[in-house]
């Protein structure tokens, strides 16, 4: 492969990973909450839309068989773009809830097909100690698309919401306005995104049983791999409070105080979630990855362990106080938010140094399914357990719930050279 710097298409690549995800997962929870939909259906609902990103081993090893993966990015970049255009135009409808899931449903296909490509490009471009370093990039890329996303756009919709009176136009706005962002991204990557050599298909067999046979032994030897059951484990637990506070954290910052939230409006929202929060976590993650690119990832994992869960806290703190001064709900998520993008970094690099092999591309699309399935199971019962709890000890729950985190950790097994510089 011809070596161009990784910032000539990590930066742009995983920023175009990221608007559809916070389309499909965060978008749609503010746009839902603002037109009416109770938390229960919600969390239910929009927990379903992970289901994409769960059962895409089911096609991943196709991705590594047929095509290039620069194939596959640009030609679901086209897919999702056209997506978030239909979303735009069946806001207005009577029926909009229905059908607007129904393309939420597909743009996320294409999106989880997307991950699988743009993570198989990344970790062919890239030296494990690259990988280390530049997760951290990646994440901030990540992160500014999440700002575009869930805070610049948010803010658009508030904004539109106050100046027309009219919620459903305001929405359909922001997302033409979406669909307009990610199509430009889809025409810059197909004329900038490089080649390299080494992106080529891998299947040796051109017929189905051929295909079939591959895609079974890729299956098998990722469950052969050592300490699979464990990492499994991991994969679904590692995230269990987060699954449960990430359905519920905007549904509490838009609720009235009466109801047991805060009572922000969408443009504060889109202020303390979408850009405070972000910054937050970009920061975190840029420091975990520096760290283990310094010391590897075993010596920071419990670090990362502790960041990732004690922060839940100051949603306790904001339930039982019910604050309304911004500067303290500000500090309050981004602290949240910091200590979870410095502990999620090792949990992408454990991924990472799991799936490492001849299939690492489907084998991370493996572990990432796991990773949505531990996001998915979660969410779907958390507006039913917050409308029985209240928000309160449905908080108090969260903080139970971190030591899950700590027990599937403890299992792990990790060469403490990995993630590290290698010297010579």
């Amino acid at each position: 492969m011809k070596k161009n710097s990784p910032w000539t298409w990590v930066p742009s690549l995983y920023f175009a990973e990221g608007l559809p995800y916070v389309a499909v997962m965060i978008l749609s929870l503010v746009m839902y909450k603002r037109l009416g939909i109770s938390n229960t259906d919600i969390a239910l609902y929009t927990s379903w839309l992970n289901l994409p990103w769960v059962i895409k081993p089911l096609w991943s090893p196709f991705v590594d068989l047929l095509k290039t993966k620069r194939w596959w990015i640009v030609s679901t970049q086209l897919l999702i773009g056209a997506g978030l255009a239909g979303i735009a135009f069946t806001i207005p409808t009577s029926h909009f809830f229905q059908t607007t899931l129904a393309i939420f449903w597909l743009m996320a296909f294409s999106s989880a097909t997307h991950d699988i490509a743009a993570d198989g490009f990344y970790m062919l471009g890239l030296t494990p100690h690259e990988q280390a370093f530049y997760v951290g990039i990646r994440s901030t890329f990540y992160r500014i698309a999440t700002i575009a996303g869930q805070g610049v756009l948010i803010m658009l919709a508030g904004y539109l919401e106050k100046t027309t009176g009219r919620i459903s136009y305001a929405w359909s706005i922001t997302f033409f306005v979406l669909a307009g962002l990610f199509l430009a991204l889809y025409l810059y990557h197909t004329f900038i995104l490089p080649r390299p050599s080494s992106d080529q298909p891998t299947g040796s067999q051109t017929t189905i049983q051929g295909i079939l046979g591959e895609f079974l032994s890729t299956f098998r030897s990722f469950f052969q791999k050592e300490q699979a059951g464990i990492t499994i484990l991991f994969m679904l637990c590692y995230r269990l409070p987060e699954a449960q506070l990430a359905k519920m954290g905007i549904p509490f910052l838009l609720d009235p105080i009466e109801q047991g939230g805060l009572g922000l409006t969408t443009e504060q929202i889109g202020f303390v979630q979408g850009t405070i929060g972000i910054i937050g976590l970009t920061l975190g993650g840029i420091l975990g990855g520096i760290a283990v690119a310094r010391h590897g990832l075993k010596r920071w994992l419990w670090p990362m362990v502790w960041a990732i869960s004690l922060p839940d806290a100051v949603y306790v703190y904001l339930s039982y106080f019910q604050t309304q001064n911004l500067w303290i709900i500000n500090a309050c998520i981004f602290i949240e938010q910091f200590g979870y993008g410095f502990g999620f970094t090792a949990y992408m690099l454990y991924l990472i140094y799991f799936a490492d092999g001849l299939h690492k591309t489907a084998h991370y699309a493996i572990c990432t399914a796991f990773m949505a399935l531990g996001m998915m199971l979660p969410g779907m019962i958390a507006g039913k357990l917050q409308e029985l709890l209240g928000y309160q000890l449905f908080f108090v729950w969260i903080m139970l719930c971190t030591l899950v985190t700590f027990g599937v950790t403890a299992l792990l097994r990790i060469d403490p050279s990995f993630g590290k510089k290698v010297v010579g």
